[in-house]
């Protein structure tokens, strides 16, 4: 396996530090409790293919208290949840309780709830912050039973729905309303105006359009309330190739990987930038999806700043995308992205920092929006897939770039 070498070293003794005693607002570990190559394996030993994925790095565990007034509380961003979507309060989660955006901000404005009345529409980061990655993608389940599906998200403390297939939505209609909204379009005529929602049944952010075959799209809604500020970057660059994000606690490579590379070697380039010390330090990892989207600066896109959806601190490689466009890449997670089948683990998570790319009505478009969060085979050939993936043709590019984290103390 070839490597891309690393281009530079920085002595300890220049490397900038910054220490604190607790980062205001921590990432929650995103659950995954298993490894993968294409199926289950044991942990890799350090050195060894494979190692230094998402299950090997847990740090600060997704922890959750039941208030029993049908709150939840999360211990570790302190943000308060509805427990459950189920608006109308008949004991089931189906279509009557989904939203339109519009009506998912008036509710939310209006909402007196267990004695709160300081509810609000949760941010995309917020929202993102509560996904379990031991779920199990719903996506090409053909049943009508879920009982054996697994969501992406705590279902000892929250309540879930699957889509409402008796008011004739498929299995995989979970996704849930967020405020954020995308600064683009997307669609063949990049005109639709679209939110950025959370899946819990498919394990994605997307970006949905707000209207759908002429009418209002709709979606669950899970109130939060509580302190603001989760996933507001406080970036320093610390002039030695690093950014330090204060709000939380993680030091990232100021540089991507310079070229796309597939998971395992995205995995094995961290652990050869800890054999070489780079920039000065031997504890970094590929991040977890959930580090990684913490990152995405919502404000930002290829079409209305000309960048990526990130701080223009960070130094991103451009490309050409399947349209012939400059863009920007997806970069990889050391997260697994579990699906149903026999090779439960051929995928695996990446974030859009660029357009979202699918193939539909016969071209390439702007189908999700930079900030999305799809997954890719790990292997295989991008050639195998001419017109993508799925039903809005999610571009396959196997190879993605990348970007190394380490925990600042």
């Amino acid at each position: 396996m070839q490597v891309r070498r690393l281009l530079s070293f920085i002595p300890p003794f220049l490397a900038a530090s910054t220490a604190f005693a607790q980062a205001p607002f921590p990432v929650p570990d995103t659950g995954q409790s298993a490894c993968f190559d294409s199926s289950k394996i044991a942990c890799p030993a350090k050195g060894a293919a494979f190692a230094g994925q998402d299950a090997q790095q847990q740090r600060k565990p997704m922890s959750y208290a039941d208030n029993g007034d049908g709150t939840v509380s999360d211990k570790v961003t302190g943000l308060m949840w509805m427990k459950s979507p189920d608006l109308n309060g008949d004991g089931k989660i189906g279509a009557a309780d989904k939203l339109s955006y519009e009506d998912a901000l008036v509710f939310a404005k209006k909402a007196s709830y267990a004695g709160h009345s300081d509810w609000r529409l949760p941010t995309i980061k917020e929202m993102y912050s509560l996904m379990n990655f031991d779920g199990v993608d719903v996506s090409g389940w053909e049943g009508t039973d879920t009982s054996g599906l697994i969501p992406f998200l705590n279902t000892k403390v929250f309540d879930f729905g699957y889509g409402d297939v008796q008011a004739g939505e498929r299995i995989i209609d979970s996704q849930m309303a967020s405020s954020t909204l995308y600064v683009a379009g997307t669609g063949p005529r990049e005109e639709d105006r679209t939110m950025f929602g959370v899946n819990f049944a498919d394990g994605r952010i997307k970006g949905y359009g707000l209207k759908m075959r002429g009418r209002d799209k709709t979606f669950y809604v899970m109130l939060v309330r509580g302190k603001k500020g989760y996933g507001e970057n406080a970036f320093t660059d610390n002039g030695d190739g690093t950014i330090t994000d204060a709000s939380a606690g993680l030091m990232w490579t100021q540089n991507d990987s310079g070229k796309a590379l597939s998971w395992q070697d995205a995995l094995a380039w961290a652990q050869h930038a800890n054999a070489e010390k780079y920039l000065g330090h031997s504890d970094w990892r590929l991040p977890n999806v959930k580090e990684l989207q913490i990152l995405v600066d919502y404000r930002r896109s290829p079409s209305t700043t000309g960048s990526a959806a990130i701080n223009p601190l960070f130094k991103v490689t451009p490309i050409t995308n399947e349209a012939g466009q400059i863009d920007y890449p997806a970069f990889w997670s050391s997260t697994t992205h579990q699906n149903w089948s026999k090779a439960a683990g051929t995928y695996a998570s990446y974030v859009n920092f660029g357009r979202a790319m699918g193939f539909m009505d016969g071209k390439w478009v702007d189908v999700h929006g930079a900030g999305a969060q799809r997954s890719d085979p790990k292997t295989g050939k991008a050639s195998d897939y001419p017109q993508g993936h799925g039903p809005q043709g999610d571009a396959i590019r196997i190879s993605s770039f990348d970007s190394l984290v380490r925990d600042v103390s």
